[in-house]
């Protein structure tokens, strides 16, 4: 007996409880079809729980506000039983992200739970979803190049290895299909990619189509269509990040691609809206153009491990408007912006890069002088055409006028074939710049 009670009181000791305290149970006292209420619950914004259901199942949700005694809550799971009095009951594990390399490969929804039928992940550590307080002084300065393995982008709008850059564009200009050409052409250890609020055919599409073989394997997805709840959709772009966090901690080379933060702007406009947050432009409330920064700074170079986040966020532009709040709003938090023009889309020219309107923060500081005059050149004349362009083609403009405008008309054709790239081909840094050179250095 005494064998038996030795056994047990290694177990007992064994036991790591951080709280021996009583665990405080809600009880669900109002429910309008998207939000909740409980009471007698003092967890903090951000903080998950579970929702027992009339059937006895447990349902999740998020807090994301309160009502003095009332906590808020939003469901992760949709339209359930929900019953008046259920019971509601805090979950640990609902602030943090499964990480680890058991993830490369392998495709996931918001809440970490494998979409691709191969079973659980096993993940071995965590990360906080919200990511870990940084001091500015961490982030290590953009001095490296990063092939994308896009001739145009390598050449006139050179990426550098932590850059943040936002891919602007209306719908149907080309933004997924440039993105799927970085993925498969990036110099990067590993992909981490957020399919936000997309349609679902288009997420199928994507990862048979975009994540090639030796892509994949070292690829994570993270994966919510646009019928799922909006604190999901916004839950998928932190997992994505903190996933991301992870492995630049690790001194990895990791590339970043959210498509599209549009998405997560309109899902905390949902959510903001249902809080009773006053709407400003466009009808979104100020925490849904306050997130936008909160998420892109995540990303960078860490001084300290050598890892480093190169970001990708495709920015959705309502009805093509380029002064749009969240096109304006990224493009002033970012190293750089992608302009994807409609018109030259139209004349079946991709990527559609409106260069002019394009702009790499970091290109100065990370080719040579040589490379960087071409491109000046390249955008000169890019330039001149379009300053002129009503002119040129209503005839209006006489040839011999300006030698800089004849020059850009003589090689318009050449300036929109150098933009062209097939979406299988890839162009290596090197090849670009030198091609550009050639053509369009002194």
């Amino acid at each position: 007996m005494s064998l038996l009670e030795d056994r047990a009181a290694d177990l007992l000791n064994s036991l790591n409880i951080p709280d021996a305290g009583p665990r405080r149970i809600g009880k669900l006292v109002a429910y309008d079809g998207q939000m909740l209420e409980a009471t007698g619950l003092s967890l903090p914004v951000g903080a998950s729980v579970r929702v027992i259901d009339a059937d006895g199942h447990a349902t999740r949700a998020e807090i994301v506000g309160f009502k003095g005694e009332r906590s808020l809550m939003m469901a992760l799971d949709g339209e359930a039983p929900h019953s008046n009095g259920g019971r509601v009951e805090p979950d640990a594990k609902g602030g943090v992200a499964e990480v680890g390399y058991e993830l490369l490969g392998r495709i996931v929804d918001a809440t970490g739970h494998p979409l691709d039928g191969l079973g659980p992940v096993g993940a071995s550590a965590t990360w906080p979803l919200a990511g870990k307080p940084a001091n500015p002084l961490d982030r290590a300065r953009v001095t490296e190049c990063f092939d994308m393995g896009v001739r145009a982008i390598n050449a006139l709008l050179t990426a550098g290895v932590g850059q943040r850059i936002a891919i602007c564009a209306g719908s149907g200009v080309g933004k997924s299909v440039l993105m799927g050409q970085m993925i498969q052409g990036a110099d990067a250890d590993v992909i981490v990619v957020g399919l936000i609020g997309e349609r679902s055919r288009e997420v199928a599409d994507f990862l048979a189509t975009k994540l090639v073989p030796g892509v994949r394997e070292k690829s994570v997805v993270v994966a919510v269509p646009a019928d799922h709840p909006p604190v999901l959709r916004i839950r998928a772009a932190m997992r994505a990040t903190a996933i991301a966090e992870y492995f630049r901690a690790q001194g990895k080379r990791v590339l970043l691609l959210i498509d599209s933060l549009t998405r997560c702007a309109h899902a905390q406009r949902e959510l903001g809206l249902s809080l009773g947050e006053p709407p400003t432009m466009k009808g979104y409330p100020p925490s849904a153009l306050g997130m936008i920064p909160r998420l892109i700074e995540r990303a960078g170079a860490d001084a300290h491990s050598g890892g480093s986040i190169t970001a990708l966020y495709t920015v959705l532009a309502d009805g093509d408007d380029g002064d749009d709040p969240i096109v304006d709003t990224a493009r002033a938090i970012v190293d750089g912006h992608i302009i994807l023009s409609r018109s030259l889309s139209e004349q079946g020219v991709f990527p559609a890069i409106d260069v002019g309107r394009s702009l790499s923060r970091v290109m100065a500081d990370i080719v040579d002088d040589e490379h960087g005059a071409a491109a000046s050149s390249f955008r000169r004349l890019w330039s001149v055409y379009e300053e002129n362009r009503d002119l040129i083609l209503m005839g209006a403009y006489k040839a011999g006028s300006d030698p800089t405008i004849d020059e850009a008309i003589a090689r318009r054709q050449e300036i929109l074939s150098f933009l062209k790239q097939k979406p299988k081909e890839r162009f290596e840094l090197p090849l670009a710049s030198a091609e550009l050179i050639e053509r369009f250095g002194a």
